[in-house]
């Protein structure tokens, strides 16, 4: 199983050998077996890629995340098929009710203030109970945005009150780069499972190509969280973002037993979209702390 993820900061030739990945840099040359590569992440705008490698990244389900000048992720390579039975899936996908993703959504809210409460015990902020008290107040489709008011409180508890989430500072810059990882993660599971990531349950932005994946996320965000919490005097760097890249490896327990946290996403999301054809029960992702 793929564990790897590869990081190229600087200018640098990457290329493909015998099932290789080659990484030329100066006078140095680097091999890497795509077997043990789950990611790649280009951050450097002076990488030059051969097009045959990049027809091997997509054949081997191999993430690759490409960041602009400003060292940011901005996009990622995905194939158009990634399932034998692709079109089937999609074709499934459309037809998918408004009530399914309704009750499919409520699920997901709930795991994700779920999280967020349990952050705040371990923390033991004053507001966790009235986080909680929420839960309980999730309906069908979130009609009522608990997870809105949710997100209020939540963050003000970690980061204090005068913190807005989309503010120009370094806690949002670590919170942005690590759900940007997160959601490219959970997009490849989506498209590895041969759905649609344009088609949301509850996103539906028609400039967002990325809706699925924003909706699945949400119960994982809780753990760039965390980190950034613990993290929070600490510049974006790019010490500090391999650390939030190897937060992808850290283990967790989910279904009782114990993987990965890119294992986790994948069995995750794959239980979450069977739910809609072979109606499976949602099976949250708990925080453990």
């Amino acid at each position: 199983m793929s564990f790897r993820t590869v990081v190229i900061t600087k200018q640098a030739k990457i290329s493909y050998k015998n099932r290789f990945l080659v990484i030329k840099q100066d006078i140095d040359e680097k091999y890497i077996h795509l077997s043990e590569i789950d990611t790649i992440i280009v951050d450097s705008i002076s990488v030059s890629i051969s097009s045959y490698l990049l027809k091997e990244l997509a054949d081997n389900k191999i993430n690759i995340i490409f960041c602009d000048d400003k060292h940011n992720p901005y996009g990622e390579l995905q194939p158009f098929y990634s399932r034998h039975n692709s079109s089937k899936k999609i074709l499934e996908q459309v037809k998918w009710t408004n009530k399914e993703k309704d009750l499919v959504w409520q699920a997901i809210v709930k795991n994700k203030i779920l999280n967020q409460a349990l952050l705040l015990k371990k923390i033991k902020s004053k507001q966790h109970d009235l986080i909680t008290s929420y839960i309980k107040e999730v309906t069908i489709g979130d009609k009522t945005n608990r997870e809105g008011h949710a997100a209020k409180v939540y963050f003000n508890s970690l980061f204090g009150k005068n913190f807005v989430r989309g503010n120009n500072d370094k806690i949002n810059a670590s919170l942005n780069y690590g759900y940007a990882i997160l959601l490219s993660t959970v997009s490849k599971e989506i498209v590895n499972n041969g759905y649609l990531t344009q088609l949301g349950i509850h996103h539906k932005n028609e400039f967002n190509p990325y809706n699925l994946a924003c909706d699945l996320m949400e119960p994982f965000r809780i753990i760039i969280d965390s980190f950034v919490y613990y993290n929070k005097d600490k510049e974006l760097d790019s010490s500090f973002k391999l650390d939030i890249i190897n937060i992808f490896n850290n283990t967790y327990t989910f279904n009782n037993k114990k993987y990965s946290l890119k294992d986790i996403i994948g069995l995750y999301v794959k239980n979450t979209l069977d739910i809609f054809n072979n109606n499976k029960e949602y099976k949250d992702f708990v925080y453990e702390g």
